[in-house]
């Protein structure tokens, strides 16, 4: 188990190494390195002490040219390295020298020359390589075991190589397959596409264990499940020296990527392999192992197939250009017969109707390949992927003994599906281990085998007749009576008995009219309403597209794009990624559409996604999802309600959206210039904040972000007493109002009472009004329109704007009535202010209320959160600053600052706060009440958010995880967790 001395250290030195090198693959390599560079050096201790010589860090000589030449490496030595008198800049000199010549030393054994190939240091920066040094020095050789589980940690930041449709495989998940498989000491066993050699690792620690196999969760309340016991399994004899031995040479892994290669190299050097057999090749198009056979494979291959297809080599039985064919074409071809192998599958081979997915299919239960399908949930492999899975298990010997197939469904694995994957009680896989092991006890002896009690609806056998009838071959258990008990009150039918396709195409070149096109683009996510422009001529339509006629329900059936569902109101055409559902006699397509937006439905859509480029459902998955059916009186009932919020929802949003804070100007009041009622302090020249005068603790620092979010509790840096009293004239008082100068400008707050005592930074301008204007008023004024409009045009900078000159705005003027009237202006603003987050909070309350009245149908009680507090009142959404300078950094009134640096600003909770910036919360309730994927754009629009305030407000919610990302940052798409 990784101890969290050990997890410290290595997350110590990623953030030592981020600000140079940000990319967390490359992080790795550079620990990596570092890291068998100081075991080498202990290695070297070690021979020393036991009366030999150093071999890694020593002089060595070689005949060049029929001549000795020495090959100082002695001069790398890590106390060389280390040594305090060494300078930082020929410190990088020596580290990056040694990085380099490393592969060409005589003294390093094939592994390890492997490891530092091509290998270099790339960052010069000598006080980020000190302390990266100092952080790998903590770590010792004679701790290697437990440095394997540290090295399987630090792999598992890097998560996804998704380019190459490669997904780490959850540990609980690998030491599950490892346990059913349960591969033996005289055994071969690989992995066609290791990796990082996981599943190498899991069937090493199964062996060297006894074969106690482990599928475990981590599930609250849960430790380990050690399951293979419970069924009378007999310890083993410890394994000899010699079996050992033989057991390293049985196990190999082959990989395309030389980078995981050379991870892979390290994991298992680190497990105590000292020769691992891990091999750089291309599974899919060399034959160079094409003869070889193993007793045991497991896998978990990547299944994206590049823009035009794999090109294999003739050797494969079934042709195809699909990588995920391939795959499980080439295990099912490289075992011996009595072999043995579970593989992760996309859902795409299971029921896929391409001619190559129907004659793999046929070729695993036919020729007695397969002896069960195990369906896993749609997001174990999240937050890298949400895509559907399942493990195919082969065994060719218990296969022969039996003309049925189990099939098996895993509903949960010991965490939830979402982003972060925390632990929770409920786990299938301890139980499922079990009964595969009883149904391969029943097979060996020849008895009958019924699924134990509570898995009678989710594991069922079924004959290879039976799969075999319709020709398809399909492995989706639902078909054969594997399915979820649902909750619901109400009989539960699939899609196919209330909506039917609608079969209707065109090609609009045909027509000659304008009329409704309906793209994916013109249905909102998860709001059943449309967006943007939808008459057009036909002729500006290119090729064939469904025709829809009034009552059809419109869904998108491509992702990104799901939970796009609309009713239609009238007629017209629409893209063929547009499923036309036209629901059938005696059902109500209201109720339907509404079922279909639902969070329940859309997650049942997501685990039937087949596709790696462009992942979408196909119909006859779709049309199999079962529903609920309450009786048509019933149904009307749940539509004519919430359409009921629905108005109030459609109402609440015209009021925030047309509200705009203005002060109409009476023209007897007095024009002054800010000056006149103001005294301006422009916050300390930026090299008067230098990062050395900060302190743990003592006066507070104040900066933009503080504006910004309006919020004092959270403090970064402090001064002394000292220099607190040096820089008296920037102090901030209770009552004062600050404004933010630079990047996110023109952000005003008003000091609050009881702050702490402190400093204004050089991004902010402090204003304190004098006895003829009220700072609420001041405010006010300085948000509105006029204000604003005016500062904009007074801005200068190109990428990161800033105030202009204090002198100019000084002279900018603001109306000023009586105090009197300017009491009466901030009582009626702060009025129609709380009556507007009022209705933002009606929104929220009224959406959520719909997603209840759904849930409850689908038999779920509701777990949307209350919104807003016991008194109906909501926080206001509040802007979030982009970028907080750094204290040393000089932001002049006309200079650009320099580039972000990124921080946690304040009003952002460390982590295991509470959440509390007010940016985050108005998108966060946003996505929690919008099932489905939103765009950057669509949520700031219904928000309110502006732009400035999105990266640190969705960045807070992910790690959060009360969010998760789909896609790259550039066109990504959000939804809550």
């Amino acid at each position: 188990m990784l101890d969290s001395t050990t997890r410290k250290n290595i997350d110590d030195c990623r953030d030592i190494l981020v600000g140079k090198v940000p990319d967390p693959r490359s992080q790795i390599d550079q620990i990596t390195v570092a890291l068998i560079y100081k075991f080498m050096h202990d290695m070297d201790q070690q021979a020393v002490e036991l009366g030999g010589k150093p071999t890694f860090f020593a002089k060595h000589t070689e005949k060049v040219n029929g001549k000795d030449e020495v090959k100082d490496f002695a001069q790398y030595a890590w106390p060389r390295l280390m040594a305090k008198e060494l300078g930082g800049e020929e410190r990088v000199r020596l580290y990056a020298e040694a990085l380099e010549k490393m592969p060409e030393n005589p003294g390093l054994p094939p592994l390890f020359r492997a490891i530092f190939k091509q290998t270099f240091l790339p960052y010069r920066d000598p006080a980020t390589l000190r302390e990266f040094l100092k952080g790998i020095d903590k770590f010792t050789y004679d701790h290697s075991e437990k440095l394997g589980d540290a090295f399987e940690y630090l792999l598992s930041i890097m998560g996804s190589q998704g380019d190459a449709g490669q997904f780490r495989t959850p540990r609980h998940l690998i030491d599950f397959m490892t346990a059913v498989i349960d591969p033996q000491k005289h055994e071969t066993i690989l992995d066609p596409a290791c990796g990082t050699a996981g599943f190498l690792i899991s069937a090493y620690k199964h062996i060297v264990g006894g074969g106690k196999g482990q599928a475990q969760g981590q599930g609250a309340g849960n430790t380990r499940h050690e399951v293979l016991g419970a069924k009378g399994a007999k310890s083993k004899p410890a394994l000899t020296p010699d079996d050992r031995k033989r057991l390293v040479g049985n196990i190999a892994g082959y990989d395309i990527d030389p980078g995981m290669v050379k991870l892979a190299l390290v994991n298992l050097y680190l497990h105590g392999f000292p020769d691992p057999h891990i091999h750089e090749y291309d599974t899919l198009t060399s034959t160079d192992r094409w003869e070889e056979r193993f007793d045991v494979i497991l896998a978990n291959p990547p299944f994206m197939s590049p823009k035009g297809g794999i090109r294999p080599h003739g050797k494969f039985g079934i042709p195809s250009t699909r990588s995920e064919v391939l795959f499980v074409d080439y295990i099912a071809e490289h075992l011996h017969p009595n072999g043995r192998a579970l593989v992760v599958v996309p859902e795409g081979i299971i029921f896929q109707s391409g001619k190559a997915y129907k004659a793999l299919r046929k070729k695993l239960v036919d020729e007695h390949f397969l002896v069960g399908v195990v369906s896993l949930p749609g997001g174990v492999f999240n937050p890298y992927s949400g895509v559907k899975t399942s493990l195919l298990w082969f065994d060719r010997a218990l296969a022969r003994k039996t003309d049925q197939l189990l099939f098996v469904k895993v509903e949960a694995d010991g965490f939830d599906l979402g982003a972060q994957r925390r632990p929770i009680a409920q786990n299938d896989l301890p139980a499922a281990y079990a009964l595969m092991m009883d149904y391969k006890r029943a097979l060996k002896e020849g008895v009958k085998w019924e699924a134990p009690e509570g898995w009678e609806a989710k594991a069922v056998v079924v004959e290879r007749e039976v799969i075999a009838k319709s020709g398809e071959y399909s492995l989706t258990g639902d078909r054969y009576g594997v399915s979820t008990v649902s909750a619901s009150a109400h009989v539960m039918v699939p899609i196919r008995e209330v909506l039917e396709k609608a079969g209707e195409s065109v090609d609009p070149q045909t027509l000659n009219t304008d009329l409704t096109y309906i793209g994916l683009e013109n249905i909102g996510q998860g709001t059943g309403q449309l967006e943007g422009e939808l008459i057009t001529h036909a002729r500006e339509i290119k090729s064939l597209k469904n025709v829809f006629k009034p009552g059809d329900i419109l869904y998108g059936k491509l992702r990104p794009n799901l939970n796009k569902v609309w009713l239609a109101d009238r007629e017209g055409i629409c893209s063929t990624d547009i499923f036309v559902c036209r629901p059938k006699q005696g059902v109500n397509g209201a109720y339907l559409s509404k079922l279909l937006l639902s969070s329940t439905f859309n997650e049942q859509v997501v685990q039937g996604l087949g596709g790696a480029q462009l992942p979408r459902v196909n119909w006859d998955y779709f049309t199999n999802i079962q529903i609920p059916l309450p009786p048509l009186s019933e149904q009307e009932a749940l539509v004519a309600e919430v359409e009921g919020y629905q108005r109030v929802i459609d109402g609440a949003r015209q009021v925030v959206a047309h509200y705009k804070p203005r002060i109409t100007i009476d023209p007897q009041w007095d024009m002054v210039e800010l000056g006149e009622v103001c005294d301006f302090t422009r916050g300390p020249f930026g090299g008067s904040l230098k990062k050395e005068i900060f302190v743990p603790s003592g006066y507070a620092v104040y900066e933009q972000g503080h504006a910004i979010y309006d919020q004092f509790d959270d403090v970064r840096y402090f001064i002394t007493a000292e220099k607190f009293v040096e820089m008296k004239r920037f102090e901030v008082r209770p009552g004062d109002v600050i404004m933010s100068c630079s990047g996110t400008m023109g952000k005003v707050a008003i000091v609050p009472e009881h702050v702490r005592p402190g400093i204004i930074n050089q991004a902010l301008l402090k204003l304190v009004p004098r006895a003829t204007l009220l700072k609420e008023y001041l405010k006010h004024w300085m948000d509105s329109d006029n204000f604003q409009e005016t500062l904009g045009r007074l801005t200068m900078g190109a990428a990161i704007q800033n105030v202009a000159s204090v002198s100019v705005l000084k002279n900018l003027q603001i109306p000023l009535p009586p105090l009197a009237e300017q009491q009466r202006i901030v009582a009626e603003l702060e009025e129609e202010r709380r009556l507007v987050a009022a209705n933002t909070a009606l929104v929220a309350r009224m959406e959520a209320r719909i997603k209840e009245r759904v849930a409850r149908v689908w038999g779920g009680g509701s777990d949307v959160q209350k919104i807003g507090r016991s008194d109906d009142r909501m926080i206001e959404p509040k802007q979030v600053g982009s970028r907080y300078p750094e204290p040393d950094e000089e932001v002049s009134l006309a200079a650009e600052p320099s580039p972000e640096i990124e921080r946690r600003g304040p009003g952002r909770p460390r982590k295991g706060e509470p959440l509390n910036g007010r940016a985050t919360e108005a998108i966060k309730s946003y996505l929690h009440a919008h099932p489905g994927w939103h765009g950057k754009g669509a949520v700031l629009a219904a928000t309110g958010v502006e732009a400035s305030a999105w990266n640190a407000a969705i960045k807070e919610l992910l790690e959060a995880g009360q969010a998760e990302r789909q896609g790259e940052k550039k066109g990504a798409r959000y939804r809550g967790v």
